[in-house]
């Protein structure tokens, strides 16, 4: 078994517990008021304007031209996350220019610039993963409970280019793309081969760093949930 596969089975309680908070659910039937989801697509926008700068560090930080070159491929993964939030943002009214980062996501980014500028690659990719694995298994999840997809897995063909009939049938449709699942093995790729090069100590950075960055995953839902409608 891969660390990656290990970190993501170690860590089900939280992945569930994100599942199932208010805010996930109302995405999945459409019921989220849309001055929450509002408040959500300007956190993550600061949110992964730091996690592309963090891909970058990473970047600089490789040593193979290979590895320099899959960091920035990531990084550009998440510019086309901003496109959909630049969208909403647009559709609802937000200035992503002028928001001001809630105590949640202040601290989510601060643990993440300082663990990219601070620790070895292979922590820095614990504390990332859990991002990228969790959207992609709330979007294929949320796929199958809203009637997008068959199975767990992202689906070609008509089935994929079908959406729940509410206005975040475009978030689940984004997070349920074969394209987000391809960038997580990405980064689960780099995580177990930066992992080979540190000792026992290393590996418990990785451990505690990625259940940090899940409990921050489960906390910023639940920033937004608790935004007045």
């Amino acid at each position: 078994m891969s660390l990656a596969t290990d970190l993501w089975d170690a860590n089900q309680s939280l992945t569930q517990a994100c599942l199932h908070n208010g805010f996930v659910q109302g995405i999945a039937d459409g019921s989220l008021p849309k001055a929450k989801f509002a408040y959500y697509v300007g956190q993550d926008a600061f949110f992964l304007d730091a996690f592309a700068r963090a891909y970058s560090v990473c970047a600089a930080k490789a040593p193979t031209a290979e590895a320099f070159g899959l960091f920035h491929g990531l990084a550009g993964g998440v510019l086309e996350e901003l496109k959909l939030h630049g969208s909403y943002a647009h559709q609802w009214g937000v200035d992503l220019e002028r928001v001001t980062p809630g105590v949640t996501t202040r601290r989510y980014v601060d643990f993440l610039t300082a663990t990219a500028w601070s620790q070895p690659l292979a922590v820095t990719a614990a504390a990332m993963a859990p991002c990228m694995r969790l959207y992609a298994f709330l979007g294929q999840a949320l796929a199958v409970q809203s009637g997008l997809a068959q199975s767990g897995l992202a689906q070609s063909g008509p089935a994929q280019s079908a959406r729940p009939d509410h206005a975040y049938g475009d978030w689940i449709r984004t997070y349920n793309e074969p394209f987000f699942e391809a960038l997580a093995q990405q980064l689960e790729t780099l995580l177990d081969n930066y992992a080979r090069t540190l000792d026992s100590p290393g590996h418990d950075a990785m451990r505690t760093a990625y259940r940090y960055a899940m409990q921050c995953e489960l906390d910023f839902f639940q920033a937004a949930w608790e935004v007045e409608a």
